[in-house]
């Protein structure tokens, strides 16, 4: 297994692709590789759809995946509001790679059986496979999509990233070997001597305690250990320095522990989801999740410096309980809202994770959603940086 990733920032898309090509052969000392992953900026809206043909004009590049992206990343480096084009490729002689479409719109039905899904997808559950995922946010249907492929392989692990870069739907584009998308969810299972390890950074600090749901109904909260959530609230809100008070009132969230069977969930272990609104007659809350009573959730707040503190822990977390040292390549799935719109400066997720886990290849892209699990499911998210990293399943 090798890995090589490079970027360009030139105005001319043939340059960017020369030049991304003659780094990545010489990265690859000579091997051909067997999957290659391309992400490019709207500023080269003329000619994104020649982009295969051209990349094969230059190189063999095995399997074509990638997709456009708002801001672009590549070699570790982070490019946002400029024209960018990037390339990873991987030589995997020992991996077997299926490709995958769908639209979305007829999914297997949610209650059927797993084997139902692995025909579907015509993808065995024994070959342990490893998925990668780019949607158009305009099509996917994502919740029903990522929760049968959760049903039919619980034990695989999934990331990636919704297409950026078009305002409108039909403008974003997807490639998938020789075919170019503009609606639906591209994928690839990876089966064989490798391994994908998932990072997911969603920025925030938990404030109070965990507390139970005691009454709900389906997305709105009425009561957290037998209280109004309002009320609760107003007590945390008592307990808050200045700063915080402030972030209560403009960056609140709700942090819903996904396993019911751990009962000390810590930072990272709850998967974030947005306030939709408050009733202040019976001082519930509505939340952007279906919830069921019994589920332990802890209010968060986020701002730059929790989400860098929370990036920084669940970087340490991987390098402290996985052999990050026989990684061979990464790729990032970030948050349009992060970058330097919220750091003010440029590469500073890419910067971390190489100064925890090592100078991998890092490519990927600034999404409109990111893909990727807490627990054992895997969830749609939003301003996080989901991590996908490679290494051989058998060093």
């Amino acid at each position: 297994m090798k890995w090589a990733s490079a970027i360009s920032t030139q105005e001319n898309l043939d340059s960017c692709i020369k030049e991304t090509i003659a780094d990545i052969k010489k990265s690859l000392g000579g091997v051909e590789p067997h999957l290659t992953i391309v992400f490019v900026s709207p500023h080269y809206a003329g000619e994104i759809d020649k982009i295969p043909e051209k990349i094969r004009a230059e190189m063999t590049p095995g399997i074509l995946f990638g997709c456009t992206g708002g801001g672009i990343i590549g070699a570790g480096e982070e490019v946002e509001q400029q024209p960018a084009f990037s390339i990873t490729c991987a030589h995997l002689p020992d991996v077997e790679i299926k490709t995958i479409y769908s639209d979305t719109l007829n999914l297997p039905d949610q209650d059927t059986s797993p084997r139902v899904w692995r025909e579907w997808l015509d993808i065995s559950d024994e070959k342990k496979p490893e998925f990668l995922f780019l949607a158009d946010p305009f099509s996917f249907h994502g919740e029903e999509f990522l929760a049968g492929i959760d049903f039919a392989y619980p034990n695989s692990k999934k990331v990636g990233g919704l297409a950026s870069g078009a305002r409108q739907a039909g403008g974003n584009r997807m490639f998938l070997d020789d075919k170019i998308y503009s609606k639906g969810v591209i994928g690839l299972a990876l089966c064989g001597n490798i391994q994908l390890d998932t990072i997911v950074a969603q920025g925030c600090r938990p404030i109070g305690v965990p507390m139970n749901i005691t009454k709900c109904d389906q997305q709105f909260i009425r009561e957290l250990n037998g209280r109004p959530p309002m009320e609760i609230l107003q007590e945390i809100f008592d307990t808050l320095n200045e700063k915080d008070r402030e972030l209560l009132q403009t960056s609140l969230f709700l942090g819903i522990e996904m396993n019911p069977m751990n009962e000390h969930p810590k930072q990272g272990d709850f998967l974030i989801r947005n306030l939709m609104g408050a009733d202040r007659e019976s001082g519930g809350i509505s939340v952007g999740a279906l919830l069921r009573e019994g589920q332990l959730v802890q209010f968060h707040l986020r701002d730059k410096s929790m989400s860098s503190e929370d990036l920084n822990m669940v970087l340490t977390r991987y390098q402290e309980e996985n052999d990050y040292h026989s990684a061979e390549g990464a790729l990032l799935f970030s948050c349009l809202g992060r970058g330097q719109y919220l750091y003010g400066k440029p590469n500073h997720d890419s910067e971390l994770f190489q100064e925890k886990i090592g100078r991998l290849p890092l490519g990927g892209f600034f999404c409109n959603g990111e893909i990727g699990p807490v627990g054992s499911s895997t969830f749609l998210h939003g301003y996080t940086s989901s991590f996908g990293i490679f290494r051989p399943a058998v060093v």
